[in-house]
């Protein structure tokens, strides 16, 4: 494995545990009320208004996928973001903020997802997303330019699939990867922060509940309107570990899961259970990876991501302990400032400095 990096942050991990309806009545009063009433530096923040140059790439099976493209197009690097089930591309507010003006920069929502078109439900799958991905790089980037690929939880399943169908792009194209909160399989031992006896017990249900929710979609999506103080606090405890996460930012997640509709959940589902491409690595290892875990993520644990780094030969593994499965958005320092290494050792110019 190459380096290895513990971030230790000052804050107080939230306590975690299965949100009851009995007590989401008192927890509303507490993390709705005195959370939202403290002062938020993030509460002018321009959350899901960044745009770019918009496109719309055409997937395999002729579903339109939503891209939006920052920056010149005949930029000697581009990166290229996938984000995480259940969330569209605005989830890269803060890289995209922090990082234009200065690289060249692609968006994309996923099947499904944000602005895409809603998918054939036997196409809901990781495999596909690859493909999808394989499509937005072909679409936005010059054969003879550089990638580098970025993705979040979902988004970086998608990257492994792309390098399971198309090895050849880490050949030619692919000159890095960064991954943030994913995995690369194993997804069904999941225990979601329970004691393993209730995980074992609620696993085989988590399908059949999801699947049941879907067939009743319109059902499901008045009720989520009407939860929103509960949807927060849930959303706060599952997704964030620091506890002085802006309740701005908790809201902005909450809104992009809100905005997924609960049949595309229940489609997708199966197929991050099923989420299986340790061959894949072998791949990956070809380019320099960051590889980004949180030390409280309940979804994808950070035993996920050192199992990632330790099979790559040049990977550089942070693991924020008091985080969760946001990074981009809890600790998006943290997640621009590793991409602003992994940038620095591919770019085209040092390679160039290299060879001269």
């Amino acid at each position: 494995m190459g380096k290895g990096r513990r971030v230790g942050l000052v804050g107080t991990v939230a306590g975690v545990g299965a949100a009851g309806i009995g007590a989401a009545v008192g927890l509303r009063h507490v993390a709705v009320g005195r959370v939202r009433l403290r002062p938020d530096p993030d509460a002018d923040e321009p959350f899901g208004e960044l745009r770019g140059r918009e496109l719309t790439v055409e997937a395999s099976d002729g579903l339109p996928l939503h891209v939006e493209v920052d920056g010149p197009d005949d930029a000697a690097l581009t990166l290229v973001f996938s984000h995480g089930y259940t969330l569209n591309r605005h989830s890269w507010h803060y890289q995209r903020r922090d990082l234009r003006g200065s690289f060249r920069m692609v968006f994309w929502d996923q099947r499904s997802h944000g602005r895409s078109g809603r998918s054939d439900p036997t196409n809901a799958t990781i495999e596909q997303t690859g493909d999808d991905l394989y499509a937005v790089i072909r679409a936005t980037v010059r054969p003879d330019r550089p990638v580098v690929l970025v993705g979040h939880s979902m988004g970086g399943m998608s990257i492994m699939a792309l390098a399971d169908r198309h090895p050849e792009l880490f050949e030619r194209q692919v000159v890095g990867v960064a991954v943030a909160n994913t995995s690369c399989g194993d997804m069904a031992e999941l225990t979601l922060g329970l004691p393993l006896v209730l995980a074992k017990v609620v696993r085989p249900l988590a399908p059949r509940t999801l699947r049941g929710l879907g067939r009743r979609a319109e059902l499901v999506e008045r009720a989520r309107g009407l939860g929103a103080d509960l949807a927060f606090v849930v959303t706060r405890k599952m997704a964030f570990a620091d506890r002085h996460v802006s309740p701005t930012v908790v809201d902005f997640l909450e809104q992009m899961i809100r905005a997924t509709p609960i049949d595309v959940i229940a489609e997708f589902y199966p197929a991050l259970m099923a989420h299986d491409k340790v061959a894949c690595l072998d791949v990956l290892g070809r380019v320099p990876t960051l590889v980004l875990a949180g030390g409280e993520d309940r979804l994808t644990p950070a035993v996920h991501a050192r199992r990632i780094a330790e099979a790559l030969p040049d990977a550089e593994l942070v693991e924020v302990e008091e985080a969760g499965h946001v990074l981009p958005l809890e600790y998006p320092g943290v997640v621009t400032g590793g991409l602003r290494r992994l940038i620095d050792r591919v770019r085209p110019e040092r390679e160039e400095e290299r060879t001269a």
